[in-house]
Parts: structure tokens; sequence; C-alpha cells
């Protein structure tokens, strides 16, 4: 199955944007009023002296458009000016138009006076005006590299909620189009998107109306917005790449349009850590732009929001009070010179044959289904993915719900007044051709529902030759708690042992699994730890009996853990327990026996990566040029230096970049980072 890497294109050509947020030290969102050009020279210069050559800028809304009708013709000459000294440098900018929130405070416009955003007619033309009136005055620039609508609209739409249930995704999606449209009456030719940092339903599980499935038939590239807390590191550094991966569905690019740490926040040496893991595992998940937030510290605007009351946001910068870089600056310095010698702009991700499916209920909003469900799907799958990934299995995400479809309908929310789209629940589904057919493994992993055309799919893929993996999870709730999955006794060739209404806890602090036959480099005899996690509901295993299935683990108690059955041409394995839920809700859990058990699965289905590390801790990537070269990546994951063992098919070899003798091991520095070429 193919692997997206799509590049946005500029002047026809594909582009690998590296680069920051930018406001002045001057003064932050309100640097166009104290603007300084041999301050913003200085700060352009160190920004290409370390390997930046885009800046994401932002026209201030309450400044630029102080009347109805009217612009700041002042600051509108000073972004002129802005736009010359990118010019002069080689570099460009992303301007930004809806500045109404940045960095933990919404302003507005003064003439505003309580209007909504998205839905008051003349408000919404006044925004067109603005956002055509400054795409025309600027259009023409060549340091205009793309235009985004606005920052975090979400916060600002409804700052509360940070727009979860509370607003209309139809109202979004017509407000946008009305803004690319007044983009594009304005002359901007240049790619544009919204810049609402892609937090939508399909990545989080929560709906805050802006749904990538509908964002993205507007927009020309997908911008996340990434600053996870977390209680695993692995989880943490593998984060964004997970949401980019989400994204690459849309068919469109993928931008990391702002991701970046507080120096209050971490020390130099891990906010360097940081910097270069994620940029690194980005790349490798299909990434074609990074713009760190931020370019600058603000130390000396203490007294100006947002910094008063959020002064953690004085310290996201590359370059300290001092005007200093700081360690995560030479790290941006450092991706950019490996971006520019392996020529990334003409690089793609090899194809997969492994299939990671997502479920339909992270795209759809299926009626009475319950709040928890679509973030409980995303954290499991989040899991899978990073022990995936420490298993060196280069995965795709194949998403249910691409493979159905339908005359949406409304439901009335009573509760809160307000029409959501859903399913509709009085048409037949049109089925449509459902999952593809281009893996040999599927894995379901923790997963309480797909819809019922898909578990049919399932079965069709494994008779066909197809290897599914999937592993029980009741939920987190208790509402409807039980097993969806209405093909479990055909599929997996077990008859469950379930009661209505209860569970089956798991009651011992650590999940065994003992094999008791060879299973994809597992030896029989092996046990496999897991440590046991969850709530009152989802931590529960699933009794069964095989009715046709081979069991190939117990657990401590004597029951099936692991079943195979073999179906047609292929097989259905199940595991009775939500590993990946289990690790998902555990704190600082990675990697654990999920790798060793994901490995097995892609041994035993034909599917063993070409290249992997004998340690867990080392995740190995790849690149391939169009011209021939395979570029590989080794990526410490651990805080101790680890050597590597890297394994290559018989025949080949890795050298460094540029030629020279073959390594056969390498010490990688602690969360260190080495790309070799395979030849």
């Amino acid at each position: 199955m193919e692997r997206p890497n799509l590049k946005v294109e500029t002047g026809g050509q594909p582009r690998a944007w590296v680069g920051v947020n930018f406001w002045s030290r001057t003064g932050g969102p309100l640097m166009w009023r104290e603007y300084d050009g041999d301050v913003i020279d200085q700060e352009l210069d160190q920004m290409r002296e370390h390997g930046m050559t885009v800046t994401r800028s932002f026209f201030y809304w309450p400044d630029f458009h102080p009347e109805p009708d009217v612009l700041d013709e002042e600051l509108v000459a000073r972004f002129h000016d802005f736009l010359d000294r990118h010019e002069a440098r080689g570099m460009q900018t992303i301007p930004t138009f809806i500045v109404g929130h940045m960095s933990g405070q919404n302003w507005d416009p003064a003439w505003r006076e309580g209007r909504d955003l998205f839905s008051d007619v003349w408000f919404v033309a006044r925004q067109a005006w603005y956002v055509r009136e400054l795409t025309a005055r600027f259009c023409e620039h060549p340091a205009v590299a793309a235009w985004l609508l606005t920052n975090e609209v979400p916060i600002y739409g409804d700052w509360k909620s940070r727009g979860n249930g509370a607003l209309d995704p139809d109202v979004i999606i017509s407000w946008a189009q009305i803004l690319i449209d007044a983009v594009r009456a304005g002359g901007g030719t240049q790619p544009v998107s919204i810049g609402e940092g892609a937090w939508g339903v399909e990545i989080t599980g929560s709906d805050n109306g802006f749904r990538v499935r509908d964002v993205a038939e507007l927009v020309d590239f997908l911008g996340p917005h990434v600053y996870r807390m977390e209680t695993d590191q692995s989880r943490q550094f593998l984060g964004a790449a997970y949401v980019c991966e989400q994204l690459h569905r849309s068919g469109l690019p993928v931008v990391m349009e702002e991701f970046g740490t507080t120096s209050d926040y971490t020390s130099d040496v891990n906010g360097a850590h940081y910097y270069r893991q994620l940029l690194h595992h980005t790349l490798l998940a299909g990434a074609t732009g990074w713009l760190a937030w931020n370019n600058t510290d603000y130390d000396h605007l203490a007294r100006q929001a947002p910094y008063t009351h959020r002064p953690f946001e004085q310290h996201f910068g590359l370059i300290d009070k001092d005007g200093e870089p700081k360690p995560q600056a030479l790290e941006m310095k450092a991706f950019a010179q490996l971006l520019e010698r392996i020529d990334v702009a003409r690089c793609t991700r090899p194809d997969a044959e492994i299939a990671m499916v997502v479920t339909a209920y992270l795209d759809n909003q299926y009626p009475f289904t319950h709040e928890l469900d679509g973030p409980s799907a995303s954290l499991n799958l989040l899991q899978a993915y990073v022990s995936a990934r420490h298993a060196d299995l280069p995965v795709g995400f194949v998403r249910e719900a691409d493979g159905l479809s339908w005359e949406p309908g409304t439901v009335r929310d009573l509760k809160d007044g307000v029409q959501h789209r859903y399913a509709s629940e009085v048409e037949p589904m049109d089925v449509g051709p459902g999952l593809p057919d281009d893996a040999s493994l599927y894995l379901l992993p923790s997963i309480k529902h797909v819809t019922s055309p898909t578990w049919e799919r399932v079965g069709e893929l494994a008779r066909a030759g197809k290897t599914v993996y999937a592993s029980y999870f009741l939920g987190a709730h208790g509402n409807q708690r039980g097993p969806w999955w209405p093909t479990m006794h055909e599929l997996f060739g077990v008859r469950k042992l379930t009661r209505y209404g209860l569970v089956d806890p798991i009651v011992d602090p650590v999940v065994e699994m003992t094999f008791h036959e060879d299973f994809g480099g597992i030896e029989a005899g092996t046990t496999l730890e897991f440590a046991a996690a969850g709530n009152e509901n989802s931590r529960a295993f699933l009794p069964v009996e095989p009715d046709g299935a081979q069991v190939i683990a117990t657990d401590a108690h004597g029951r099936p853990a692991l079943l195979r059955h073999c179906i047609g041409e292929g097989q259905a394995i199940l595991c009775t327990y939500p590993l990946e839920h289990m690790a998902a809700v555990s704190p600082a859990v990675n990697p654990n026996d999920l790798v060793r058990l994901y490995a097995a699965l892609a041994e035993d289905a034909g599917v063993a990566p070409e290249v992997r590390a004998d340690d867990a801790d080392v995740i190995v990537g790849e690149l391939h040029h169009e011209d021939g070269r395979r570029f590989v990546w080794l990526i410490n994951m651990a805080d101790r230096p680890t050597q590597a063992f890297p394994r290559v098919p018989d025949g080949e070899s890795l050298v460094p970049l540029g030629g020279g003798d073959a390594v056969a091991t390498l010490t990688l520095p602690p969360y260190g980072v080495e790309v070799l070429e395979r030849v």
C-alpha cells in the first residue's frame, strides 16, 4: 500500500519548508505598532543563519482592521517592508489574516460588538472584505509563499470548549469557503489553508466543527499544531508523527504548522532532544514543512498580554533574550542541512504491507454513541502506532470511513439545540469497496467498534489470504458495554463466554502471555508481560473457548490469550486482552512487549521489515530518492547511549551519507539520530 509523502508546490516545484512562526521581539503580537526594520533584519538574519527560509507571519486583526471597511495603511506599508526584507534574504513568509487568538489570549476588532464569528452574515462579509483587500495588496510579492486564514480559530470561536461540541460543522465549512474565495478573488494564487490546528474529530475523537474530511475539500495543505502533554516519552516523541499519518487520508501535503516547547517547561538539553525527535519522526511520517513556535523569547514583554497571565509563553523562542541561539535552533539548522543534502523534496516513503485500520467512529458522528468512544479510539491507535514504530514496522493508515458512504441526515440534539450531521438513520448504507486489499497484514488494535460492513470486509480479506489481527476492548464507559463484533464467532473461530452487562475484570497486575508454539520469531515457552491498566470498564478481557481456532498463547490462568483461525487462504488472529489500551493509559510504558508481539505478527504474516534494529529502543525508517538512493534513519528513543546493530538484506549494506565503509554497528547518543545510505 502506498504511504503518502505529498509536497507543497510553489512556482511549479515541490517544497519542504523549514522555518518559524514569527513575532518580532519589539512587541510580540503588537510588533506592527513598534515596528523596527533594523531589529527585523537581525531576527531574519538569525533565522537564515540557522537554515530557516520561511516564516509564518500575522496580521494582528484589531490593528490592521480598525473599522469595518478600513485597513490601517501605515501597518500595511510596514508589512510590505517586512516582505521586502524577506525577499532580500531569499526568504518567504506565510501571512495569516484573522489573528484574533494568540498564545492564550483572544482579541476582537473594536467594532465586533459581540457578533458571531462564523454565522453573522454582516460580520463574515467584513472578514471576507479584509482578506480580499490584504491579498490584493500582497499577492504579487515574491516573498509570499502561501496564505493562512486564521490562527487556532476553534479557540477564538469558543475558547472555553476549544470548539468541541460548540461549533456547527456546516456553518464552519461555509465560513471557510467564503474566506478562501476571498483569497482567490483578491488575486492570491499561492497555496492556502485555514490555520485551525487540525484538532478535529478524526484526530482527537472530539468534534470541534473543523472536520478534516470537509476542510480537505477546500485547502491546499493541512497544518497540525502539536503541543502534547504526555505520560510516556515515546508517545511524546511520536505523537506529532501520528497526527501526520492520520491526516494523510486527505490526499494533501501535511505541514507541521506549529510545534515547539517553552524553556520554562524543559531544560535546554531536553528541549533539543524534543525538537530533534519530532523533526525526524514527522519527516518519516510524510510531513513536508516545519514551522517552529517561535523565533524569539519575549522577556521584556512581561507586562504585556498574553505574557502577563501566561508567563511561560515568553520562552518558546529559538533565540533567547540575549540574542543567543538555543540548542533547539541548532537542531533546526542541522535538520535543514540534512534535508538539503538528501534533496528531500524529491524523496518519497517506501510502500507498506501493514495497514492500521482507523475506525469510522473517528470520522462519522454516529447517533447514540458515547462521547468517550472517539477519544479512546484515538488514544489506543496512537499507542498501537508507537508500538509498531518501535518494532520498525512501516505502517499505513487506512480509514474505514473511506470505504463507506451515505446520504447525510440531520438529528436535532435537544440538549443544546444545535443541529449535527449524522449518518442517516433511514437510508440504507451504500457500502462501497470497503477496506482496500493492498496490504498483507491488517491491525485492529484494542477496537470496540467498526461498522458491520467492515467486519464483513475483514472476513473477506482474511479468506483472500490476508492476516487480520484484532484485540478486544470494551470501551472506557458503561454505555452498551459489550463487544460490538457481530462476526466474532465465524471470523475468529471462537465461542465467547461473556455475561450480559458485566465485565470480566483483569485482576492480575501483570497480564502474562505464554506461547505454546513458535510464532513469528517468538519461541514456544516464551512469556510476554503487559502491565494491566484501565478503569472498571476497560480493564477487562474476553473469555472464549476455541471453536475452530488454534490457541497460540494462554494467560497465567490457562485461558486463551492469543488465537489463530485459518480461514480460506488467510488467517484471523484474536487477542483477548486490550493490550494497546492498557499501554495507552499507562505512564512510562514504552517500549514494552507489544513491540515483540507486533514484530512477530509481521514475521508470521511474511511482511517483516527489510531493514530493522535488534534493540527496541532504536527505531528504523526509510526515505527513497527518485534517483534510486535509499536513506535509512536510526533513531535512539532512550536517554542513554545505545548500540545499534542494523540488519539489512543479504548482499546489502549501510554506509555513511556520501559514501564510505559499511557500517555494521554504531553507538547512538541519548535520543540521537543517524542517517545512512542503503547500498
